[in-house]
């Protein structure tokens, strides 16, 4: 079988930097898997559809846990689609952009853009959710010291969150430093009271074997299928692996995996099994009650820091996604803010982050629970993880050229894990797993409709543009009056006149010495290289074309791009120049390709998108505006 990989560049780290790296992605990486202890077994024996406690139940889950996690988190995810990486950038975007260039149907390259980027859409819920039901379940911890605690449980929660989304204006810079020493001691802990535990009964080191998770199927049929929808929370995060893998690289995160991270979240379910059979009461906060009494108060404030680092990775997450949305055309423009000077994918997008708290507060107050979240979680990550095996069925049979028999065997491997995972989530929708639904189809709703209104906005641009050589052409017979400088205009569309140039020479009369036709073009890949960013195409009476790319992770800067053009021609001076820019005002009309419900939206959205010249970080001082109105 080919192992073809899309041009990776940053699947393998040098030997003597694996493991200082794998420390660092533990704070990142695993936040979200590494905080599932808290509340899985938990909602397995006393959620919605929980479990009776009994020695066989207790034996059959912690080998459900355990085969869950070795099948969809280890093979699955590490072993094999984090083989597949965009040069060295993975997550469900990357994932898409791969399975797209296999693909020559446009009908069917638009059905899996689509798939990919309702997966993309449903990250969104998860970072909803992940944050409240991690925060919640490490502060009930409270109630196990002593229930006089429980009135506090909400509001010191909702403090935790509140200052958590506050802060992220002032950067992560700092206070990720001491994420990866952190989160080790999290996971050492955690191995460490497994592990002492397990002493209570050796025997649940049996549950490895998968026939006991078989047996619980048999003994328990429906309501052992419907135990998958608590099961599925040991398995939430395991997406991030893939997803992160562009700041670590593969071989870090998959050494910190198999060496540290899976042996002592496992050695905790473990130990939480062998709590239970030795006292059945504990089942109601197994994994506070695995903690010595004296200890309690600590290992609340530990797995509270845990919480909010593995919230952080999401929200992180959530920013990130939506700058490669903005960068991919299927998001409005948005003030993006760099809270670090030094790393570039340290990012704080004002409008998500206030989004995310809204709904975060919303649901703590609605929910109350970890236990009555937990019925909203897993629906979203298990549709997420589907999508992920059909867009890497794509990649393993038509980019890596594995054999029909070989990739349809990973197809149903892995499908119907996931589908099993799913279906038994499905019955959640009305307990709550509608809210990440109802999310994620709301903001792919807003994304679709971004690039649908932008594809039609384009085309009714192209209709009514001038084309560029005849207007050239044109200067032969009538040669306008040209003045000293450079004016350049934004395009997108290079063979066609840009409306404020038409405007500029209506009004003012006057064209500058040189002008300047800038195309900005985003590549679905992570970064495009320097020496390849800027291509310049000289054309008659000082006029220039100059084509711009970048990656949908590279920081647009136009005058430092025009800056690069000198080596082919074409020499910038900023001071010297002016940037002229179109500012549309959008009419609804009666035969708009849009239906009418998308056309007002796509108004409504286009109305608030962020300013052009700060989206391409173009001096305010440099640049001129022409208003005009289209008709949509």
């Amino acid at each position: 079988m080919s192992t073809v990989l899309a041009e990776g560049q940053n699947t393998h780290a040098k030997p003597e930097r694996v493991l200082p790296v794998a420390l660092a992605a533990m704070g990142v990486v695993f936040g979200d898997i590494g905080t599932s202890p808290l509340y899985t077994m938990k909602e397995v024996f006393n959620g919605p559809h929980a479990v009776p406690v009994t020695p066989d139940n207790v034996i059959g889950i912690l080998s459900l846990v355990f085969w869950a996690l070795t099948i969809v988190v280890s093979l699955k995810y590490v072993v094999f689609i984090m083989r597949a990486d965009n040069r060295g950038e993975g997550g469900i975007m990357a994932l898409t952009s791969l399975a797209l260039r296999t693909n020559n149907s446009p009908r069917l390259g638009a059905g899996m853009a689509a798939l990919g980027l309702f997966g993309a859409a449903l990250f969104y819920g998860d970072g909803v959710i992940t944050p409240a039901i991690s925060v919640l379940s490490a502060v009930e911890g409270l109630e196990v010291a002593t229930p006089a605690f429980r009135p506090y449980v909400l509001p010191i929660s909702l403090a935790v969150l509140t200052g958590l989304f506050v802060i992220q204006r002032k950067g992560t810079a700092k206070v990720g430093a001491v994420f990866g020493p952190v989160m080790l001691f999290w996971f050492t802990t955690l191995g460490v009271l497994g592990a002492v535990n397990i002493t209570r009964h050796p025997d649940v080191l049996r549950a490895i074997n998968p026939v006991y998770a078989m047996d619980f199927f048999a003994n328990n049929q429906w309501h052992g299928f419907l135990a998958l929808g608590a099961v599925v929370l040991a398995i939430t995060g395991g997406e991030a692996l893939y997803a992160d893998m562009g700041h670590f690289g593969r071989r870090p995160i998959k050494v910190a995996w198999f060496g540290y991270v899976f042996p002592a979240l496992y050695l905790n379910y473990l130990g939480q099994g062998a709590l239970i059979l030795d006292d059945p009461t504990a089942v109601k906060n197994p994994f506070y009650n695995l903690v010595p009494d004296a200890l309690i108060l600590p290992m609340v404030g530990l797995a509270t820091l845990a919480t909010i680092i593995a919230s952080q990775a999401v929200i992180s997450g959530a920013f990130s996604l939506t700058k490669q949305a903005i960068q991919l055309g299927y998001s409005p423009r948005m003030h993006v803010i760099h809270t670090s000077e030094r790393e570039i994918g340290q990012i704080y997008v004002p409008n998500v982050n206030w989004m995310l708290l809204g709904a975060v507060v919303a649901l703590v107050i609605s929910f109350h629970s970890s236990s009555a979240l937990a019925s909203a979680y897993g629906i979203a990550v298990t549709l997420t993880m589907m999508i992920d095996t059909l867009l890497a069925f794509v990649v393993v049979r038509a980019l890596w050229r594995w054999g029909w028999l070989a990739s349809v065997s990973f197809l149903i491997l892995f499908f119907i894990v996931d589908f099993a995972f799913f279906s038994a989530n499905s019955v959640k929708i009305f307990d709550g797993g509608w809210f990440p639904l109802a999310m994620g189809l709301g903001v792919h709703g807003l994304l679709m409709t971004w690039k649908r209104g932008r594809e039609a906005l384009a085309e009714r641009m192209r209709q009514d543009t001038m084309p560029l050589a005849l207007f050239i052409q044109s200067m032969f017979h009538d040669i306008p009056l040209r003045v000293p400088g450079t004016g350049v205009f934004m395009t997108t569309a290079p063979d066609g006149v840009p409306r404020a140039l038409l405007h500029n020479l209506l009004h003012n009369k006057v064209l500058h010495a040189r002008v300047v036709l800038v195309n900005v073009v985003t590549e679905d890949i992570p970064c495009v290289p320097v020496c390849e960013r800027v291509r310049v195409e000289e054309l008659d009476f000082g006029f220039y074309r100059v084509f711009v790319r970048y990656g949908f992770k590279d920081d647009p800067d136009i005058p430092a791009a025009l800056a690069m053009c000198a080596d082919q021609g074409l020499p910038f001076e900023l001071m010297e120049s002016s940037f002229f820019l179109g500012r549309e005002t959008l009419i609804p009309r009666k035969t708009s390709p849009l239906t009418l419900w998308r056309d007002r939206l796509f108004i409504l959205m286009f109305r608030n998108a962020h300013s052009a010249a700060d989206f391409f970080s173009i001096p305010p001082n440099r640049v001129v505006e022409f208003g005009t109105q289209v008709e949509l």
